[in-house]
């Protein structure tokens, strides 16, 4: 059996390479191989789970110096039918790419928001008067380096391998480490011996919005967890995107949502929320364990 898998393309992408990683992880304990396939976004990755293109979709969630990933999260939101399996580390090394001979012959710099939001220390040292130029990826501007000699891309080592392209600089993320977490997804109904979280879940990812925006709104459903002793690993807002000033809220959960705590809790949190969506319970595999 082969499974079909989105993730953030062209090919040399971190989530590529957090879907081959996987892959190699997957086929370990399963014997199961893959197909990549790589969208054009985030968005349109797990788009294309929803839409039953593909069978899995591997997206960025967390970067360890950036924070979290918002069209990912927008995404899980909006899309009804998702379901997280796995949650993967994985340390993040940039690289500047480049066939310019040297970094002041350099006049732009293009790579993914995040990227370059991660090498703001080093660019503004050494780079203080390129233009920032973000993309859809990290690697949809390596086509264009050979051609135009004043351009740079910050990408992976693996990346610069697969163009055939040098590096000009090495390891230039502001933090050693640095490290994104990636979420594999599938829809929610999908049922299959590659189906593994929940055989050793850590923890559970949820989202709700909350009836109004009134004093203790978000107290109340955070007290649920409290009270039942559940440690929150992560808590983040974003708007609802219906009015200025109203929030969604996801949280993860240092717990597995078949416990009967967790089942305790979720019934007492429908209480006092409007919208509650649970992404499921998982496991998370730093990237030693499947290297």
């Amino acid at each position: 059996m082969s499974l079909s898998i989105a993730h953030l393309g062209p090919p040399g992408t971190y989530a590529e390479q957090a879907t081959v990683l996987y892959v190699d992880w997957l086929t370990q304990q399963t014997g199961l191989e893959a197909l990549l396939c790589p969208y054009p976004s985030i968005a349109q990755s797990l788009e294309a789970v929803a839409a039953g293109e593909t069978q899995l979709a591997v997206v960025p969630v967390e970067n360890s110096i950036e924070g979290s990933v918002t069209m990912t999260m927008d995404a899980l939101w909006q899309l009804d039918n998702l379901q997280i399996q796995l949650a993967l580390v994985m340390p993040i090394t940039h690289m500047l790419i480049s066939c310019a001979h040297r970094l002041d012959a350099i006049k732009t710099v293009y790579s993914h928001p995040q990227a370059l939001a991660q090498c703001q220390g080093w660019l503004g040292e050494f780079l203080p008067t390129v233009q920032l130029i973000p993309s859809n990826s990290t690697t949809e501007a390596l086509k264009i380096l050979k051609q135009d000699l004043t351009a740079a891309a910050i990408a992976s080592s693996r990346a610069a391998q697969l163009y055939n392209l040098p590096i000009l600089a090495k390891t230039i993320n502001d933090y050693p480490e640095n490290c994104t977490r990636f979420l594999v997804v599938s829809q929610d109904n999908l049922v299959s011996e590659y189906q593994i979280a929940s055989k050793n879940a850590t923890h559970t990812s949820i989202a709700f919005s909350v009836p109004a925006n009134i004093p203790g709104a978000l107290l109340k459903p955070l007290q649920v967890f409290a009270e039942l002793g559940i440690n929150l690993s992560r808590i983040e807002s974003r708007p609802t995107k219906r009015s200025l000033g109203e929030y969604l809220f996801f949280i993860d959960l240092e717990a597995d949502v078949n416990t009967t705590k967790m089942q305790s809790a979720l019934a007492e949190l429908t209480t006092h929320t409007e919208i509650l969506k649970i992404f499921g319970s998982y496991p998370v595999l730093p990237i030693d364990i499947i290297d």
